[in-house]
């Protein structure tokens, strides 16, 4: 992944906020609230997605630089100037948010979502300047299978841009290790590229590829005492990143439950169903998928539970489902909530506290240190909270 503090051209910010500026007098960011003195217990599953949507659309999702028909996602909230003209970039958080956004609208298809999937579409387009991709192997991965779930999905048309993104993955893989790297140019060859990138492979019909990732995750990354999937290895040299994230595990279930329903053998289902033991067994508290930090940490969790979720609908594992719901309902029990709509934390295990009278910015020094930790104002961080949810949706709208 690229840094989210990537910064852009001075020249360009400076143009695009002589144009924004303006803008900003009169959509100034959402105002932080008191906490909500009510909280709403009895919601269904669709109900409580349908407001994590509304709180990050609501907090986040402005026009790029006042251009028509082009929208992306501030990093933070509430945003100073800089965040609210787009001075700096994270193309995989917008990918993410991307992603959310055809998860209501095929929740619930109404004309606005849809043109919101195509507006934010737009606005990465815009704002990566030079195209479609970029030279981060994940980053573009977890584009193209944005996209390609909104062609799927909403009958939207993203050729041209599925079919940019799929030719550099194809070009970024390198036959003799058998994997993408992180990124071009790159020695290191991690979970976090070759996993979504496997992914992609296989839903755009080039299994045979999406096969030798798959088998590079399992026989090169895979710990053998703990079954999870390690960070990353550098080759040729052979040194491993042993670092376990939660996602990494997120993206390998999503690669072996594909290959599975793509006729891969009883091999794959088997590491899919081996995997999601292990992280029962070692990357949840209480059921619930453990926490991370802010940051680009902040989507690791959400990311684990979308994949929980396809391999609980497509293989019917009961334990992954089983631990998409406990996850979403800690988050919501623990959630904050600002102007009636929730806030979640970086923990779904602890609770979030908004102090009142909380003014513009967030003021962490009148809670507690637990409590003030797991208050997020990243985007990434809200986004998983909203994964999570979509994906209990869809759980419990299948039966599941």
């Amino acid at each position: 992944m690229d840094s989210r503090d990537q910064q852009f051209s001075r020249r360009t910010v400076l143009c695009a906020a002589g144009a924004a500026i303006a803008l900003t007098v009169v959509a100034q960011p959402t105002q932080a609230g008191t906490t909500a003195p009510q909280r709403s217990v009895d919601l269904g599953a669709g109900e409580r997605a349908d407001l994590a949507e509304r709180a990050v659309v609501a907090r986040h999702v402005r026009s790029l630089w006042g251009l028509p028909q082009r929208r992306l996602g501030t990093l933070v909230w509430p945003a100073d100037l800089t965040e609210q003209v787009f001075g700096r970039w994270c193309y995989w958080w917008q990918a993410h948010l991307l992603d959310c956004a055809v998860d209501a609208a095929h929740r619930a298809r109404t004309a606005d979502r849809v043109d919101r999937v195509v507006a934010l579409a737009r606005g990465i387009r815009t704002r990566n300047v030079t195209g479609w991709t970029n030279r981060y192997y994940d980053d573009m991965a977890w584009l193209v299978l944005a996209l390609e779930r909104a062609e799927r999905l909403l009958d939207l048309e993203f050729g041209e841009a599925i079919g940019d993104l799929r030719a550099a993955l194809i070009d970024g893989f390198d036959p003799e290790v058998g994997a993408v790297p992180w990124r071009d140019g790159d020695d290191f060859y991690n979970t976090p590229a070759i996993g979504p990138a496997g992914i992609a492979m296989a839903r755009l019909g080039d299994l045979a590829r999406a096969e030798q990732l798959a088998d590079f995750l399992h026989t090169r990354l895979r710990d053998v005492g703990s079954g999870l999937i390690r960070d990353g290895v550098h080759e040729p040299g052979g040194q491993v990143d042993s670092t376990v994230h939660t996602y990494c595990q997120g993206v390998a279930i999503g690669l072996e439950t594909e290959l599975a329903l793509r006729g891969g053998g009883s091999g794959h289902h088997d590491r899919a169903r081996a995997l999601v033991v292990a992280v029962e067994n070692r990357l949840t508290d209480a059921g619930v998928i453990t926490g991370a930090a802010g940051d680009d940490s902040g989507l690791f969790m959400g990311i684990l539970a979308r994949y929980l979720a396809e391999t609980a609908l497509a293989l019917n594992n009961t334990t992954a489902a089983n631990i998409v719901h406990a996850s979403a309902r800690a988050a919501w029990a623990n959630r904050g909530e600002v102007a009636g709509l929730p806030l979640f934390g970086a923990d779904w295990g602890l609770p979030v506290v908004v102090p009142e009278q909380a003014g513009t910015f967030l003021q962490f020094a009148d809670v507690s240190a637990a409590a003030s930790a797991n208050l997020s104002r990243d985007l990434s961080v809200q986004l998983s909270g909203w994964m999570l949810l979509e994906a209990d949706y869809r759980l419990t709208a299948a039966g599941r």
